[in-house]
Parts: structure tokens; sequence; C-alpha cells
């Protein structure tokens, strides 16, 4: 078992007469040191938005400084699953749904292949796409049980909010602020808060719609627990969850299972077997391989994945 030494752990090292030699620590592998970084950024984050709500001011130095770096590692050094996993909430949701937001959008981006300069002003966006929920009453942003239609009125407005915080932000695209203001807008018009539909909605936007909803889902929360990424993407995909772009959705979908390739799972059968192919035309119902048998759940309608095991 490893452990991160602190500077207190050496301090009490050095006070019992220990000394370390090069064989008794492991160093970080570039993947642990980026998602060390970006869980450290939890933190930072927290930190900014409880200034945000205490000034009404955007501190985006401190974000460009502090926060955009620990994405861009992760999502350049880490691995799908490492970094999904890093992100799913703990007893944080509020704050690290920011920086998990922040970092699927853009890994997401880097797969749909935007140019750098778009890559930055969808990460900060992301970063930001609730922070008009900072003013909203923490009554209403804490509540655990079912917001009230007024409630929920109000906690709608989050995105005017946020919209209106970046646009006066100097140093923030304009397009940042749609992201907070687009981010729950549906192609199919049935989103808020202006029922915008396809291409009235900026591509970055619906972006970060489908990270928004996927580590929200998969995510424990105090009323719910999360629900396994592969039903999430199995429930985008097929609408049950809201339209999303078709396209970033695909993509989305596609890479995320493909990192599931050579995964061992549980199927609602009771089988196990091994991801061995991923459909391209439904990414969400591979081939598995139990023994000697494969099962194609694209045929199999009534079998699904029930946990990854290996």
């Amino acid at each position: 078992m490893s452990h991160k030494l602190t500077k207190e752990d050496l301090n009490k090292l050095t006070v019992h007469g220990i000394q370390l030699d090069e064989h008794d620590v492991v160093p970080l592998t570039s993947e642990k040191k980026a998602l060390q970084a970006l869980e450290e950024s939890v933190t930072t984050v927290q930190h900014i938005f409880q200034e945000i709500r205490q000034t009404g001011q955007i501190p985006i130095l401190d974000i460009r400084n502090e926060v955009m770096p620990a994405i861009v590692q992760s999502t350049e050094q880490a691995q799908v699953f490492p970094l999904l996993i890093s992100m799913q909430a703990k007893d944080d949701y509020t704050y690290r749904h920011n920086i998990a937001v922040g970092a699927i959008s853009s890994m997401l981006g880097r797969w749909v292949g935007l140019p750098e300069n778009e890559l930055a002003i969808l990460t900060i966006g992301a970063i930001l796409h609730d922070v008009g929920k900072m003013r909203v009453p923490e009554t209403i942003l804490n509540k655990t049980d079912k917001l009230t239609d007024e409630e929920f009125e109000i906690m709608k407005k989050h995105t005017l909010f946020g919209y209106d915080m970046i646009k006066n932000c100097i140093g923030l695209s304009q397009r940042s602020a749609l992201i907070a203001l687009q981010h729950h807008e549906r192609e199919d018009g049935s989103g808020y808060p202006l029922r915008l539909r396809g291409e009235q909605i900026d591509y970055l936007s619906k972006i970060v719609a489908i990270s928004d909803v996927f580590h929200a889902l998969t995510s424990n929360r105090v009323y719910r627990n999360a629900t396994p990424f592969y039903e999430i993407l199995r429930q985008m995909y097929i609408g049950s969850l809201g339209n999303f772009d078709s396209q970033i959705l695909q993509t989305f979908t596609r890479r995320i299972m493909n990192a599931l390739v050579g995964s061992m799972v549980e199927l609602t059968d009771g089988r196990t077997g091994k991801v061995v192919l991923i459909n391209p035309t439904d990414p969400t119902r591979p081939l598995i391989q139990s023994n000697e048998i494969f099962i194609d759940l694209s045929k199999e309608n009534q079998i699904h994945m029930e946990q990854i095991i290996g």
C-alpha cells in the first residue's frame, strides 16, 4: 500500500530518527501526479467560489493560474477511467462538480477536435458553468429534499446569473458566458432558460451540457446513489435524459466505451465476460465474450451490463 508523505509525516520520521533511502520512496507516475493536482484543485475551487459568493467578482487569474493547469495536465496525461473515477463526487459535490465538468468537457473538446484557443474558452466556461448558483440562496442550493416549483424556478435563474457575471468579467470570452447561460438547453427546445433549439445553441455549450449531466448522474448525492456510467451513457444515447447533440454524444459515448474494451463485466443475467468489441452503430451495446460464447448486446435487448468487475 502506498502513501503520500506530507511535510508533517517527514517531520515525525526525523523526530524518531528514521531516515528514508531511495528504495523506500516510490516516485509518482505522471498520471498520478496529474490526478493528485486535479484532486487538490477541488479545494482551490471551493475557496474561489466562496469568494465569488462574498464579493460577486470572479478571480479569473486564480482560475487561470491554479485550476486550469491541473485540468489540462490531467486530460493530457490520465487515462479515461482513472480520470472519471477520481472525479466521482464524494462529500464535496458542489465544488468537485465544477472541476469534473471542466475536466470532462476539456477531454471531450479534444476528442471532437477543438483548436487550443477554443479549448481554453471551453474549459474556463465549463469550470464556471454553475457560477450563477453563488447568487442562489444557500437554503435552496443545499436542500436535500425535492425543490418546490417556486424554488426550482429560482434555481433555474442560475443560468442567467452566471451569464451576467461572466460577460461582465474583463478577460473572459462571451462564449464562456454563453456556456453558463445555455448548458441546460436541449436540441429539441425542451431546455431552459430560453428553450433554444439546435443551431441556436453554441457548440461549446452543447459539450458542457453532456459533461454536466454525465457527471451529475454518475456521482453520489445526498438524495440518491450514483448510477453506473455505462447505464447513464445508454440512457443519454437513447434520449431518455434529454436531447443532446447527436454527433458530440456519439463521440463521447464511443471513446468512453472503447476504453472499456478488455474489461471484465457482469451481465444482468448473471454471466460474466470480457468486453471485446464496441458496436460502431450503438457503442452502448458491446460484444461480450463469456468463456467460448460471444454475446452481442446489440441483439440481446433484454440483457445489459450490470457492473464492471475488472
